[in-house]
């Protein structure tokens, strides 16, 4: 029944379905077989709605399956056969032809008239998901002899690519007027039909595929695409066949992080929804095992019965699900086993946490939890026993959280009175004179030159007052604002320096030499500034607007006048410029007096306190010069 032209060949190989057998076969245009009794039979199209009724042929039984149909050097598609069993009534056909009450011998005659037999047609109609019912029109000639003792034939029609099917569809097939037979058929799933035998007759099957190289040397395992040179197509990763598959885009992984059950799916690069090829590379392998156990954590915790009883829960995760037992146990020497608690792993639910991890949980029922039970693992092809896991008794943990808490406070307390040993001691320095050190606050200092300064004199004040900068004052030195003191004068200028300690508090510091011990025991000639009749010359030279130095001799005399003595102004006196041997003069009496540099901290103490009744300014010192 096929043309020669065609190379025809069957493979009688078949799948496990539920639908039945998928069988492989090859095909040519002939797509209709009739049996015994039928001949000259013909299949084409046939509108659903146009299928005209016949009942001198009545459909008795449709039995539709799924084959592969293959040709010579070219891919198999999917078919659709419908086997079908049919009535033929001859006497109804003589009937619709006109025939009625003809007797053997009109039989013979019409049988001289037609010799090739009587015309006879059926139609088989089938249904896709989302497609409109098609239907095939099959024509045939019965031949009288064969059916002059029985009226039953078989017809099988194959249709090729039937439209709208495809791998795992469900189709339904049903026959015309009059009997309506119904039958529902499942196409076979691409994974089905792609089997290691199958796999290189279908097209859909040809996916790429992963090969996994296992490194020692640089202890990885290295992934390529198989059987090509070409960069490594789209993969993700799951652990178990069943787990989540995770996008992977990396073509080395560390030997200790691929698990046993590590597996890879593979599909064509941009299309998530083609055919995925499974592979699972590491099963057999134990040195992957080794990663899973050496990956298997434990935690322990308590729970609460509904009788209010206390139970002991645990929680074992593991990048692959295990089969072992666990049970519980008291610490002792060695973890001794509570009998009758053993569960295997095998029994409980295994589920897949965020982050890949496969956890089993299972609790231990009337556990006294005082005495901190412990949990053992055992773990099938892991000669030794996972743990005791131990439960930490919470009032335990409170105790010991408690004087973990204590020892870091002290710790904590230490380590400041380190870091702020300075401020301590200028703490207690102040307490112990009667008030609190301003600690952070940056103050003032008004540092004020002698009247003869020289080269030596004045770079021991400009040392003076960089390290009074250094030290953290804000310093202004009569010697770098001569430019303000020539603008304002020298006593609004001083005047100004005075509203600054005001704001910020600290002290004017005056340095004196021999030269201006001179002057200020001149000034104290009450007569030389008070006679009008003396030198112009004269007059200007103890005018207060005449320079810095005179005009600080009158502010420490208007302090004393006030009662304020000490508490604006401080002497200091550099051991590289001798004074005299006489004592002080009368306007700084009373003032404290520092040696530099042999008091340099004193001086950098008084100046962070300030003056102050209670401070140095109480204190007056009578050296001679």
């Amino acid at each position: 029944m096929f043309p020669a032209q065609w190379s025809i060949w069957c493979v009688l190989l078949t799948l496990r379905m539920s639908a039945g057998v998928l069988e492989i076969s090859g095909y040519d245009s002939q797509e209709v077989i009739c049996s015994q009794g039928l001949s000259d039979c013909t299949m084409k199209d046939e509108m659903f709605l146009t299928v005209a009724e016949n009942d001198a042929v009545d459909v008795r039984n449709l039995t539709p399956h799924f084959k592969l149909c293959c040709k010579d050097r070219e891919p198999c598609t999917l078919c659709l056969e419908i086997d079908t069993e049919i009535d033929i009534q001859l006497d109804k056909h003589m009937e619709d032809e006109g025939h009625s009450g003809l007797d053997e011998e009109d039989y013979s005659g019409e049988e001289t008239r037609n010799p090739k037999g009587i015309q006879a047609s059926v139609t088989v109609c089938y249904k896709a998901p989302l497609t409109m019912p098609l239907c095939k029109k099959v024509e045939f000639t019965v031949n009288h002899a064969a059916f002059t003792q029985q009226n039953k034939a078989k017809l099988s029609i194959v249709i090729t690519e039937p439209v709208g099917v495809s791998f795992s569809s469900q189709v339904t097939v049903h026959s015309s007027k009059p009997s309506h037979l119904r039958r529902e058929v499942v196409a076979p799933s691409l994974d089905e039909v792609c089997s290691q035998e199958l796999q290189e007759l279908v097209e859909e099957c040809h996916v790429p595929r992963l090969s996994s190289i296992i490194n020692r040397e640089r202890n990885q395992v290295e992934l390529l695409s198989a059987g090509s040179n070409e960069s490594l197509p789209s993969v993700c990763v799951q652990y178990e066949k069943n787990g989540r598959c995770q996008i992977w885009n990396r073509t080395t992984i560390p030997l200790d992080s691929v698990p046993s059950c590590m597996c890879f799916q593979v599909w064509e690069e941009n299309d998530q929804r083609s055919r995925r090829s499974q592979s699972c590379p590491f099963v057999k392998i134990d040195f992957f095992q080794r990663n899973v156990w050496q990956n298997v954590s434990v935690s322990v915790g308590q729970g609460e019965m509904n009788n209010n009883c206390t139970m002991l829960s645990w929680n074992l995760s593991a990048p692959c699900r295990l089969v072992g037992e666990v049970w519980p146990c008291h610490k002792e020497n060695s973890c001794r086993e509570m009998k009758g608690f053993r569960q295997q792993l095998a029994n409980g639910t295994w589920r897949q946490n965020s982050k890949g991890q496969w956890e089993n949980i299972g609790v231990f029922e009337d556990i006294d939890l005082e005495r901190s039970p412990c949990v053992m693992v055992k773990v099938e092809g892991l000669v030794r026993e996972l743990g005791p896991f131990c439960f930490n008794n919470t009032d335990r943990l409170h105790w010991s959280l408690l004087v973990v808490g204590v020892m870091l406070l002290v710790c904590l307390t230490v380590l400041v009175i380190y870091l702020l040993h300075d401020f301590v001691k200028k703490w207690a320095w102040s307490w112990n004179h009667g008030r609190f050190v301003e600690i952070g606050r940056k103050r003032h200092v008004v540092l004020l030159s002698p009247p003869d300064v020289d080269d030596g004199v004045s770079e021991s004040v400009c040392r003076l007052g960089s390290l009074l900068c250094n030290q953290g004052f804000s310093v202004s030195v009569d010697q770098w604002s001569r430019k303000e003191q020539c603008n304002l004068g020298p006593l609004p200028w001083l005047h100004s320096q005075l509203l600054e300690l005001k704001s910020h508090g600290g002290r004017i510091v005056l340095v004196l030499t021999r030269k201006a011990l001179e002057r200020a025991e001149e000034w104290t000639h009450k007569e030389v500034i008070n006679t009008k009749e003396e030198d112009e010359g004269l007059l200007q030279i103890w005018s207060p607007y005449s320079d810095v130095f005179t005009a600080s001799l009158c502010l420490i005399q208007a302090d004393k006048q006030l009662g304020r003595t000490g508490e604006r102004f401080l002497l200091v006196k550099f051991d590289s410029h001798p004074c005299s041997d006489k004592g002080l003069p009368e306007p700084l009496q009373g003032l404290p007096l520092l040696q530099l540099p042999s008091q340099t901290q004193t001086l950098l103490t008084e100046l962070t306190v300030g003056g102050t009744q209670r401070g140095l300014g109480r204190r007056t010192w009578r050296q001679s010069f």
